[in-house]
């Protein structure tokens, strides 16, 4: 099956790797907007708009399942999309419910953007869990530029994650969610600043268990295709970074 992913940047591949861990028999479109991101600074109409433009793309290119791999683009526009399309059009959705299983008594700390956090989705999701009273939030969206520039190193990341941190007690979250698909690229820093008995959890496995959901049949030959704003990627810079976060075996890589 010909599978669209698409993410503001390089989030996604979060997404994308895990597909091909558990979904290898299968064509990827991966599509970075990269000329527009970070989505999580940017109104919920931008996004909106941005993340049409992404999916109506994919769609010419033969997706017959769109993956929004980014918690920002999904509650801007998921509904709105499913709405356009007769295709399943799978979003994100933060690891709230089973990071408050996780927590046992203790608190739980989601990270995400900015947008994220102030959208009407993730508030009503907090409220359908009755969590208000235990969940706490923090906005990162640094993190999203520090991976879309490639930049994981331990001075760059560091001081910025010490910083927003430093009013928060690790002691007191029994569990993290990373909110945010760039989010999972930098999960060894987050290991490092909490217990090693507080779970960091993401919104991945979760997606591609529902993806695996609508998949109708196999690919013969499975195959990735990465494109950003619109053109293809098959050498330079970003698809070596590409490359390198997936890190897939027996897939057929465009341009390798």
């Amino acid at each position: 099956m010909k599978i669209g992913i698409m993410d503001s940047g390089l989030g996604g591949l979060t997404v994308l790797k895990e597909c091909l861990q558990r979904l290898p028999a299968h064509e990827y479109v991966y599509y970075a907007d990269s000329l527009y991101a970070p989505y999580g600074n940017k109104t919920p109409a931008e996004v909106l708009r941005l993340t049409a433009n992404v999916v109506e793309k994919l769609v010419e290119l033969g997706a017959e399942m769109i993956v929004l791999a980014c918690n920002t683009a999904t509650s801007a526009a998921a509904e709105v999309l499913r709405a356009q399309y007769d295709i399943p059009i799978i979003g994100m959705e933060p690891a709230i419910k089973p990071a408050l299983a996780a927590a046992g008594i203790k608190r739980v700390l989601v990270t995400a953007t900015e947008l994220t956090l102030k959208q009407p989705k993730f508030r009503n999701l907090i409220d359908t869990l009755d969590a208000s009273l235990r969940v706490d939030y923090l906005p990162l969206t640094q993190l999203v530029n520090f991976a879309e520039t490639g930049d994981f190193s331990r001075e760059t990341v560091m001081p910025y994650l010490q910083e927003k941190f430093a009013n928060i007690c690790p002691a007191e979250y029994g569990s993290i969610v990373l909110g945010c698909t760039h989010f999972p690229l930098f999960r060894a820093y987050f290991a490092e600043l909490f217990s090693e008995t507080t779970t960091i959890l993401d919104g991945t496995v979760g997606t591609t268990k529902r993806i695996q959901e609508f998949i109708t049949y196999d690919t013969p030959t499975p195959r990735i295709t990465f494109y950003t704003s619109g053109k293809l990627v098959t050498a330079g810079l970003q698809f070596e970074l590409m490359q390198r976060i997936i890190m897939a075996e027996n897939v057929e890589m465009d341009g390798a």
